[in-house]
C-alpha cells in the first residue's frame, strides 16, 4: 500500500516518458493531475540528472487545462504573474500568493465545517476536497514550496502587519467576488 505522507516519485527518462514508481508503469499528465486531485503530492525527477522538474510539470498541466478552456485564471492575473517575473515584486508576489491560498482554503474549511453542523445528516460537498487539492497543487507550483516560508516564529512585527495588510485585502477581494457572483 502506498505511503500517503511521501509524495509520489514520478521518474523522466530520456524519451520524455514519466514512469509511476509505485505502480510501475507509465502515466501521463492527465494521471499526475488525478494524482494532485484525490490529494497525493508528488515530486517529478528527472532520472539522468536528477534534477527536480515538478514545478515545470505542474506550470504545463495548469497552462493545459487554460488552453482547453478551462480557465481559473483571469487574463489579469496571468498578466500580472508574467510582470512580476520582471519586477522586483518577485520577493513579495510567492508570499502574497501563498497568503492569499491560505485564506481561501480557511475560508473554505470554515464555509463547510459551518454547513456541516447546519445539518449534520448532510452529505459532504461533492468536489470540495478535491477542489483544496487543487489549489494546494496550484500555491506549490507558483510558490515553489515557499507557502509556508514567512509565518515561521521567526517573523517580525512589520511581516506581521504586512499580513494583516494582505488579508484585509483579500477579505476584500473575495467580498468583491461574493456579490459578482449574485
Amino acid at each position: 500500500m502506498a505511503d500517503k505522507e511521501k509524495p509520489l516519485l514520478i521518474k523522466r527518462y530520456a524519451s520524455r516518458r514519466l514512469y509511476n514508481t509505485e505502480t510501475s508503469d507509465y502515466v501521463t499528465l492527465e494521471d499526475i493531475a488525478g494524482f494532485i486531485r484525490d490529494g497525493r503530492d508528488v515530486q517529478i525527477v528527472d532520472l539522468k540528472s536528477g534534477d527536480d522538474l515538478t514545478r515545470q510539470y505542474l506550470l504545463q498541466i495548469v497552462a493545459e487545462h487554460e488552453s482547453r478552456g478551462e480557465s481559473v485564471l483571469p487574463i489579469n492575473v496571468l498578466t500580472d504573474l508574467v510582470r512580476s517575473y520582471t519586477t522586483q515584486a518577485t520577493s513579495v508576489v510567492p508570499q502574497f500568493l501563498a497568503a492569499s491560498f491560505e485564506a481561501f482554503r480557511d475560508s473554505q474549511s470554515k464555509w463547510a465545517e459551518s454547513v456541516s453542523h447546519m445539518n449534520p445528516m448532510m452529505p459532504k460537498i461533492p468536489g470540495l476536497e478535491a477542489m483544496q487539492a487543487q489549489q494546494e497543487a496550484f500555491l506549490k507550483a507558483m510558490t515553489g514550496g515557499m507557502g509556508n516560508q514567512w509565518s515561521g516564529p521567526e517573523g517580525g512585527e512589520a511581516e506581521e502587519e504586512d499580513l494583516d495588510a494582505i488579508k484585509k485585502q483579500l477579505a476584500e477581494l473575495q467580498a468583491k467576488l461574493s456579490k459578482m457572483d449574485k
